[in-house]
């Protein structure tokens, strides 16, 4: 008797506990990437010049927005009781959204990477004469990644359903607030190795990328050391900063990636994954959109925090002129 009313108890808990987390993230990362985005607007009108890498990072902004309102919105809705408020249609726009978005984050971070590396390149190296080509090349590379992604996940609302939808479904998988059709292992494994294989790409591009940018570090530390001014040798210089910024935001999206997809592997395979599988797999999902922009403000002292100007002094009026 006494544990038929804890387990209901026990599931009211749990639910409400991960509803808070998702929440968190949520309203955390929307105010970070809001925040990002004003400071963007910002330098839009007052900055007769704007850093090349800063229409990439505008980017990662909407696909982090894409995958906070399509993820973690809808997570956080289901965890708190709301499991039936899509249609099939917004089931379907969701998935393709979210899965879009997390596409054109992996595309712009390695965009982003390979910029910096041909941007701190040595001017003798084989890299020099694109240092003046390269920025030509983004916005079409950030286009191309956008069009490949919308091609690449237009089939995949064929497999996800609504829960209020009037289809027969005898054989699916419950993602709380939404379903998938499960099909059979040889169509799914076709289709996943298809998915994988624009990330597999740009993860070994940023692979690459990542380990140029810290031979080039390592190699501009020796030549400072050598150097016996202290006002050179105390401070890094703006490329050196940038690098590392940048380093930081790989290697926190490869984390959140990484693990991401230990989860998934065994929510793909199961056909009635545990509703703690499901949970943990979305708000890995969510992490790298909900901590990025904080990174980005971290690492770029130009950046300045509009929406969270209450929470600081600022020290000087101009500080978004010293660019």
């Amino acid at each position: 008797m006494h544990y038929h009313c804890f387990l209901p108890n026990l599931m009211a808990n749990r639910d409400l506990a991960i509803g808070v987390i998702f929440l968190t993230q949520t309203v955390v990362g929307i105010l970070g990437n809001v925040s990002l985005l004003c400071h963007y607007i910002i330098l839009y009108f007052t900055q007769s010049r704007l850093r090349c890498t800063d229409l990439i990072l505008k980017h990662l902004i909407v696909a982090n927005f894409l995958a906070l309102f399509c993820k973690g919105v809808p997570q956080t809705m289901a965890a708190f009781g709301w499991k039936n408020f899509l249609s099939d249609f917004g089931c379907k726009l969701c998935f393709f959204l979210h899965r879009v978005g997390r596409g054109v984050s992996i595309g712009s971070i390695c965009v982003l990477s390979v910029f910096q590396v041909i941007t701190i390149s040595h001017r003798n190296s084989r890299w020099a004469e694109l240092k003046v080509k390269a920025p030509n090349y983004i916005v079409p590379s950030i286009s191309l990644f956008w069009i490949l992604q919308v091609l690449v996940n237009v089939i995949f609302p064929i497999f996800v359903t609504g829960k209020l939808s009037n289809k027969n479904m005898t054989n699916h998988k419950d993602f709380l607030y939404c379903s998938s059709i499960v099909h059979d292992k040889t169509s799914d494994s076709l289709y996943a190795a298809l998915l994988s294989v624009p990330d597999v790409f740009c993860l070994g591009l940023m692979l690459w990328a990542s380990s140029t940018m810290v031979f080039v570090l390592y190699r501009h530390k020796q030549r400072v050391q050598h150097l016996r001014r202290a006002n050179i040798s105390r401070r890094s210089s703006p490329e050196s900063r940038a690098t590392k910024t940048i380093l930081l935001l790989m290697s926190t999206f490869a984390f959140f990636y990484a693990v991401a997809c230990i989860f998934q592997v065994p929510l793909s395979v199961l056909n009635n994954p545990d509703w703690l599988l499901v949970n943990l797999t979305a708000i890995m999902a969510v992490c790298f959109p909900t901590v990025s922009p904080f990174l980005l403000m971290h690492g770029d002292s130009s950046v300045s925090r509009p929406c969270f100007a209450w929470i600081r002094n600022i020290k000087s009026p101009n500080l978004m002129r010293n660019r």
